[in-house]
């Protein structure tokens, strides 16, 4: 069974029954990270308040390893943009920890944590008073790099995305397409060159075909980078094109975690019904 998605592009497919052999056999290829967690949570529990009756994350416990792209994929409301923030401070815990290069995030100085780690969301964040050049260079002015070297970066991190440095540095951002803005906010996450880069949701705003032109962009650019990314979709066909492994939660709890290959296998209720939404269902019991 070969499934194929994104307007005919042969690129966004996965072959579910070349999946279930590479299992069966025990060939699964190796991911290519390195087990050395650069993000740790270690017992999280998030409430936004002390009388909610429900909170929001509980008992998550996980370990995110150097370069890999983990994707944190649920429903709306499963807590997949709350876990992701607690990474760079956007929110606290209420009980357990989270680590971040073997430090508990409250123990950062929470600018130097937040300049060293890429965002991106789904409407790109970009200042609209800035010009593209403006808004990419921001944290390398910030963290006073040397003009040359601040020139340099930029006509890489252009490059990178696929957008000419020289055509796209004086626009503004309501002078560019949807896709042209994210490309320009994953290259203004990119620019400081950070480890570890967060990403939610960041195509999901988009068209389905510039969807798909910007999925394919950011698996080949992922595989040329050495970056940790945490990537929130709702999406089951995103998670298991562009993840190393896919952490599956639920009403605020991690309910399963698997590489792309074995999340086709998975016999959860939860997986199997993301599956049978986009048709991808190996016929592994319910």
């Amino acid at each position: 069974m070969h499934r194929n998605f994104g307007a005919g592009r042969g690129w966004l497919s996965y072959d579910v029954d070349a999946a279930a052999r590479t299992l069966s056999t025990g060939t699964a290829a190796k991911t290519p990270y390195m087990k050395n967690p650069i993000i740790e949570f270690c017992q999280v529990e998030y409430q936004i308040s002390t009388i909610s009756e429900q909170p929001i994350l509980s008992g998550v416990s996980l370990a995110i390893h150097r370069g890999e792209t983990i994707v944190l994929l649920g429903r709306s409301g499963s807590g997949k943009t709350t876990l992701l923030k607690l990474i760079n401070g956007l929110r606290q815990v209420s009980c357990g920890a989270v680590l971040v290069q073997g430090r508990d995030v409250r123990e950062w100085d929470i600018i130097r944590l937040r300049r060293g780690i890429g965002y991106v969301i789904q409407e790109t964040g970009l200042f609209p008073h800035l010009t593209v050049r403006e808004n990419v260079c921001l944290v390398p002015q910030l963290e006073n790099w040397p003009a040359d070297r601040i020139s340099a970066r930029y006509g890489e991190v252009l490059h990178s995305v696929g957008l000419s440095p020289s055509l796209y540095s004086n626009r503004y951002p309501r002078e560019l397409s949807g896709g042209q803005r994210q490309r320009v906010g994953v290259a203004r996450a990119l620019a400081a060159n950070p480890e570890i880069l967060l990403m939610d949701e960041p195509f999901g705003a988009l068209d389905p075909v510039t969807r798909a032109e910007l999925q394919r962009e950011f698996l080949a650019l992922s595989r040329n980078l050495s970056k940790t990314v945490v990537f929130v979709t709702h999406d089951v066909r995103e998670a298991l094109l562009l993840g190393t492994r896919i952490i599956l939660l639920d009403s605020g709890r991690v309910i399963a975690e698997a590489t792309p290959h074995e999340f086709v296998r998975l016999a959860h209720p939860i997986a199997r019904e993301f599956l049978a939404a986009a048709e991808l269902a190996t016929g592994a019991p319910a």
